[in-house]
């Protein structure tokens, strides 16, 4: 008979204090005893490890090992982020709009700042999306740097939020957007003013303004300008004319910033999310590097711990170049959204291989330029259809949670979109993809957000976190079991990747991930149907890949995985992380 990996079956020898020989026995994974990943997390979460043996009907003995850890935070910008939009998370004050007083009271939800429970997510980073005041519900237009929006609160109620996640190990980054500014913004509207009173056939003078240079203005209409209201001049607005591009190759723009960064970072942010980067001159890379050079100089200097992850919304080879900026993370765009590497895989539209190839071949093309780069990999954010959408048919939650296993045990910081460890749907307009977070089936409930006024009115797909709590096979516990293995393991979001092709194909893939002294493997099937994989001859630091300790197992549905000798049996949409033993 075959060997099986099992965590409920060895945490309940590991509380008993024993170490047996069992018998092994067929079975699916609900009939051993065992749970999915959800309930699999705190059982022996106390225990550092434990061996066993499994002997057959033959008589003969495969060692079995299981080994839990405890968490191992360690206090760098190695992270696990999540994307938080304020607007759509919880609502203190019954407005029907989210605010940082909200984000306060569902931090628990987050992180309660006890290593030694399992009732929280376990994320250790926030990206708060844009607070600072602004005339839209994105606030992506900002009209005062300095500030909070009067929608989320103050500054007195943004600090208690920050010294709160200070005190739990959570880093908070801010979405800055240096790229534009509002066109309600006191730089603006002194420029506008200026232009508009200006003489005829006078040309403008940046001593009598000097934000006429804030932006670009021009006499001539083209693309990507938008017009003075009242006045025959144009400026630069590539998004929208309500945000006006700002010149960050104006030096009073670049003091300008530097003092915003001060202010924010004096206040103890821990660094910022760079909005719209290759818009800063728009078609120039090179223009783009410099300035975040000067960005990433001004903020490091400050302190190097001081966190800069960037949007840079275009191909893997040219957000690479970015690196050469000095800056820490760019979003690694190339797994990300429907058509992504992650999503392709999951569907079956591309090789559970080229997930670990990809992952391999990354490292060198983002050193070259930046030896010390943080790769930030995410699967979904605020301008993508949630990844529920993703997938259809019969097995689009077991692929739901699968692709979230893909993103959360990549290298790196890697980010969590609110609402994706529950499955949210969201889809079509920017409106649609920031729905309110769903903490409740019924809308008015408490802290319940009514979204932006602009959102169609759709049905989720999969239960509320009311209902997802209680069930040890939801996408939330799932999805909280990854986190959790990624903060028991260091190497996942700190080591060095190697693809190992002989033992992956069309339906699994394996990996290495190597950090000081530890060597994880990481085996997956991301298809429908169960795969085997022989890791004869494999070799995984100084052991054995038969004598490897399970230190985490993802499934997505009864099976489990069983192991003959050196012949591993994944089932489907399933992940194991493996390792070299700890010595007491």
């Amino acid at each position: 008979m075959m060997s099986r990996w099992n965590r409920k079956l060895w945490a309940l020898i590991l509380a008993a204090g024993m170490t047996v020989s069992l018998a092994a026995c067929g079975g699916s994974h609900q009939a051993a005893g065992g749970a999915s990943a959800g309930t699999q997390d705190g059982t022996a979460a106390q225990q550092n490890q434990s061996t066993g043996s499994n002997t057959d009907n033959a008589g003969s003995t495969v060692t079995l090992a299981q080994d839990a850890r405890a968490l191992q935070i360690i206090d760098d910008n190695y992270r696990t982020y999540y994307e938080l939009f304020v607007y759509s998370f919880y609502d203190s004050d019954g407005d029907g709009i989210g605010d940082l007083q909200g984000v306060l009271d569902k931090l628990d939800y987050l992180n309660d700042g006890d290593d030694t429970t399992d009732t929280d997510l376990g994320i250790n980073g926030i990206w708060l999306m844009p607070v600072m005041p602004s005339t839209t519900y994105h606030k992506y237009d900002t009209t005062d740097y300095e500030n909070i929006d009067p929608q989320y609160g103050t500054l007195d109620d943004f600090q208690k939020l920050l010294t709160a996640c200070h005190d739990r190990g959570i880093r908070v980054i801010l979405d800055l957007a240096m790229n534009h500014s509002s066109s309600r913004h006191p730089w603006f509207l002194q420029a506008t003013e200026y232009l508009k009173n200006l003489p005829e056939g006078a040309e403008p003078d940046s001593s009598e303004c000097p934000y006429i240079d804030y932006y670009h203005f021009s006499r001539e209409a083209q693309s990507g300008y938008a017009q003075v209201n009242g006045a025959d001049w144009y400026y630069e607005a590539r998004f929208w004319d309500g945000m006006p591009d700002l010149d960050l190759q104006n030096e009073a723009v670049r003091r300008e910033f530097e003092q915003v960064a001060d202010f924010w970072l004096d206040m103890g942010v821990d660094g910022f999310r760079l909005d719209a980067v290759k818009e800063y001159v728009t078609g120039s890379v090179e223009d783009n590097v410099e300035i975040l050079s000067w960005f990433a100089d001004y903020v490091h200097g400050k302190d190097p711990e001081n966190y800069l992850v960037c949007e840079c919304w275009t191909d893997q080879n040219t957000y690479a170049q970015y690196y050469a900026s000095g800056v820490d993370s760019m979003f690694d765009f190339t797994f990300a959204d429907k058509s992504g590497i992650i999503a392709n895989v999951v569907n079956g539209k591309a090789s559970a291989a080229s997930y670990a190839k990809n992952l391999e071949a990354e490292q060198a093309m983002y050193a070259q330029y930046n030896p010390d780069y943080i790769n930030a990999p995410f699967y979904t954010n605020h301008d993508m259809g949630r990844s529920t959408g993703y997938y259809a048919g019969e097995n689009s939650e077991a692929q739901t949670k699968l692709g979230n296993a893909l993103n959360l045990l990549s290298g790196g910081s890697v980010f969590l979109y609110y609402g994706e460890e529950l499955g949210m749907k969201g889809s079509g307009k920017d409106e649609n993809k920031r729905a309110p977070m769903y903490w409740s089936k019924d809308d008015k409930a408490e802290g319940m957000c009514k979204g932006p006024a602009d959102m169609d009115n759709f049905q989720m797909k999969f239960d509320s976190l009311e209902e997802q709590q209680e069930d040890p096979d939801s996408i939330y516990n799932y999805v909280k079991q990854v986190i959790r293995i990624r903060n028991q393991n260091p190497a996942i979001a700190r080591g060095t990747t190697t693809y190992l092709e002989q033992y992956s194909g069309e339906q699994c893939f394996a990996l290495t991930r190597s950090y000081e002294d530890s060597t994880l493997l990481l085996l997956g099937n991301t298809s429908a149907e169960p795969a085997s994989v022989d890791l004869s001859g494999l070799t995984v630091g100084n052991t054995a890949a038969e004598d490897l300790v399970l230190l985490g197992e993802l499934y997505t549905g009864e099976e489990i995985a069983e192991r003959e000798g050196t012949v591993v049996t994944l089932p489907a949409y399933s992940v194991l992380i493996l390792g070299e033993k700890e010595e007491l």
